[in-house]
């Protein structure tokens, strides 16, 4: 591809000016990442309505959810990719019109099996989207106007994440179980097609680079099965499969060659997919993946373990058990913003104190929560997820960009989408492991119990990602 007309969209912007229309850019990729993220769990609460509606196996369905996810990790890095090369305008309006389609296809669906293969190009089309947004951060702001970006960025991950399951469970109260789980998809239809237009109206054309537009197609392929030899036997765990879990033991193989040859590419002055070599020389790089990647890990299971338990435990429906769960977006949303104006004045220390605030919140959980009737709940359980949450609004948008603080724009696209493939690998890998941790305590001693343990193992990966924070802190501090 050379360089792209502009079509009666608006011009490019020199590189030296700050575009007048920033924020309002950033709002439009805010919308669309809203939406891309709100699709990982606002369907949670619709696969029984699914299963009932297109008389299906809970197996099958599993995969509305599932599904979505894998195809949305393999293309993350791919995607940024693509938008440093070819432009963000142009990926954005590829992914949104994917994205469009793929909805309206899920809503009208007549099976689940087209149901579920209209989610894998939702969740490729919301890959090729969600790097774009890191990368326009990069590209349109700088200093601490870059951190308030990140900032609204983080509230948006928060929001999208924990309004879910009430909007899940309210549209379908609303609508009834058939109707319903197809309006949660068809909502995207309208919506996608107004953020399409505000796209080609506000987000500037790139100039294209010659020399980035030759795509590393083995690089790509290299870290897609990478990504998918993990991502996949992650997934189907959680169903219980077993024989997929000997696709992780080719992921350390896969994962030398990509890095061999991607160091290769470099060599050869060609564009690598992901510059393994520059990306690893920067002093935040790293670090900002690690702690990405545990605290997904840490706190992503908690709200499907949660929600397992209150419907199981205490008889909650989709709907309750959402509003009990909210107050954590809630506590994230007061936060997210703050955080992301401190962080470009003090640094790590940001993220230090978020974690070891939600880490609190969580322990008290563990310790408060099981044995309560369902009435103190709202009164015992609730107020400390709000808590919890108030740490969780600080560490997204504070690690977006202490993360790629140091990453250039040209490369900001790909290295965003590493930063949030590891978060939905962590986010994989968590969940997981928390629902085994629940499944097995629950059987033997009980579903109060199985909470309990899996709220302090939840708490004792964020401890993680708090030691890596700190070994961060004291690398700045001594550098």
């Amino acid at each position: 591809m050379g360089d792209e007309t502009t079509g009666g969209g608006p011009e490019p912007i020199a590189v030296d000016e700050p575009d007048p229309r920033r924020w309002r850019i950033l709002a439009v990729t805010l919308v669309v990442g809203f939406m891309t993220l709100l699709d990982v769990t606002v369907v949670n609460v619709a696969v029984p309505s699914i299963r009932e509606g297109l008389d299906s196996t809970t197996g099958t369905v599993q995969w509305v959810v599932s599904g979505y996810a894998l195809t949305f990790g393999l293309v993350l890095v791919a995607g940024g990719h693509l938008g440093d090369a070819y432009g963000r305008r142009r990926l954005m309006t590829v992914g949104l019109i994917a994205f469009v389609l793929a909805s309206a296809a899920v809503g009208l669906a007549p099976s689940a099996g087209l149901v579920v293969a209209a989610r894998l190009v939702q969740g490729a089309a919301a890959g090729l989207l969600t790097p774009q947004s890191s990368g326009l951060i990069q590209e349109l702001f700088s200093g601490a106007e870059r951190g308030r970006a990140f900032g609204y960025f983080g509230l948006t991950v928060s929001v999208a994440s924990g309004i879910g399951p009430v909007l899940g469970g309210a549209v379908i109260a609303l609508a009834g179980d058939d109707l319903g789980w197809r309006l949660i998809f068809l909502i995207n239809v309208p919506v996608g097609l107004v953020a399409l237009v505000a796209v080609r109206r506000l987000v500037p054309v790139a100039r294209g680079d010659a020399d980035r537009e030759r795509v590393d197609v083995v690089g790509a392929v290299l870290l897609g099965l990478t990504v998918l030899c993990l991502l996949f036997p992650l997934i189907e765990a959680e169903s219980g499969a077993g024989l997929p879990l000997l696709l992780v033991l080719a992921v350390p193989p896969l994962a030398f060659g990509f890095v061999r040859w991607e160091r290769s590419v470099r060599s050869r002055n060609r564009a690598p997919l992901l510059d393994v070599e520059m990306l690893g020389e920067l002093p935040t790089y790293g670090s900002g993946v690690v702690i990405g990647a545990l605290y997904f890990a840490g706190f992503t299971g908690v709200f499907l373990v949660s929600s397992v338990w209150l419907q199981g435990e205490r008889d909650l429906s989709a709907l309750q058990t959402g509003l009990l769960l909210t107050p954590f977006a809630l506590g994230a949303a007061l936060t997210s913003t703050p955080a992301g104006r401190l962080v470009s004045r003090v640094g790590r220390k940001v993220t230090l104190a978020a974690l070891a605030v939600i880490i609190l919140g969580f322990v008290a959980i563990a310790v408060v929560a099981p044995g309560q009737s369902t009435t103190a709940l709202w009164w015992t359980f609730a107020p400390l997820l709000f808590i919890a949450g108030l740490g969780g609004g600080g560490v997204v948008s504070p690690n977006q960009a202490l993360t790629l603080r140091d990453v250039p724009p040209s490369v900001g696209g790909a290295a965003g989408g590493a930063l949030q493939t590891g978060q939905r690998i962590g986010s994989a890998l968590g969940t997981a492991a928390l629902m085994t941790v629940y499944g097995l305590t629950a059987s033997s001693h009980g579903g109060d119990a199985g909470l309990r343990v899996a709220l302090l193992t939840s708490a004792g990966v964020l401890a993680l990602a708090l030691a890596v924070s700190v070994r961060s802190q004291l690398q700045a501090a001594n550098g």
